[in-house]
């Protein structure tokens, strides 16, 4: 069995580095969510389609930039992605995977070298882990990663824009904050188009379709104190919810919360 804790501990003097945490993937010591974990790297959604069926979704990640910013799109069949990490291996370099049959969850493997085909096509999509290290050092709290949980996320009434047989709700994740904190992430967020950007929504949950905030869809529930505000983020989840929709035969995705830790650096993500 995996170890959901890193042998390389985050309160060591020795700061984690995507191919740190990648490789503690691959070895099988960790299957834990990597929020707060190799702080500086860029991590990222993933989805994985035959070829027959990726055109359709990379015109739909191209439809949906909020939700689906791509960082890195595979050739069919390969599983190294070099611009995204060295001696990354996309079958192997990630805590968690879903296996999805006709829009159906089907399993959650450890790794994917014993289903791997030579049609797959990897997508590597934007991720909000990535701004909270910008969160935390202007001060804003991030209450999951203070609760060593993984972010609450939550299927919308905010539809997607459909692209060939993908279609879907909107996922949103949520981090509540008081009014100024607020403020000051929208700001900072909104440089960072490439990891979902600015939030789409702020308060009243439930003018998204969001009835309880204690039931998150995916994830883990965080407390809304008094004075705060939940705020709202597109998130990369989204294309599991399209993935249900379009019922393709065959699909791959990441765990959620469980994400490939690249090599990027967020500073290169940012627009100004």
């Amino acid at each position: 069995m995996r170890n959901s804790n890193l042998a390389v501990s985050q309160n060591s003097t020795v700061p984690l580095t995507g191919i740190a945490v990648r490789r503690q993937c691959r070895s099988g010591a960790f299957d834990g969510h990597t929020a707060g974990l190799a702080p500086g790297y860029v991590q990222g959604n993933l989805a994985i389609l035959p070829k027959d069926w990726a055109e359709d979704f990379l015109r739909f990640c191209q439809a949906n930039p909020k939700p689906c910013p791509l960082l890195g799109v595979s050739d069919p069949g390969k599983y190294e992605l070099p611009k995204l990490g060295a001696d990354l291996d996309i079958r192997a370099d990630l805590p968690g995977y879903r296996v999805w049959k006709n829009g159906e969850i089907a399993g959650e493997p450890r790794d994917l070298l014993s289903i791997w085909r030579d049609d797959l096509v990897s997508f590597v999509i934007g991720c909000s882990f990535s701004f909270e290290e910008a969160l935390l050092q202007s001060g804003v709290p991030v209450r999951h990663i203070e609760r060593s949980t993984n972010v609450p996320m939550y299927r919308t009434n905010i539809s997607t824009q459909a692209a060939g047989r993908f279609h879907g709700p909107m996922v949103v994740s949520m981090r509540p904050l008081k009014p100024h904190d607020a403020i000051r992430a929208i700001q900072i967020t909104t440089r960072l188009p490439a990891v979902h950007g600015a939030p789409v929504h702020l308060g009243f949950p439930g003018e998204i379709g969001i009835q309880d905030l204690a039931k998150p869809d995916y994830g883990d529930p965080v407390p809304v104190e008094a004075g705060e505000l939940p705020v709202f983020w597109a998130c990369g989840v989204t294309p599991q919810a399209a993935i249900a929709a379009a019922r393709p035969p065959f699909a791959i995705t990441h765990s959620p919360g469980k994400m490939l830790v690249t090599d990027l650096k967020n500073t290169e993500l940012a627009l100004f």
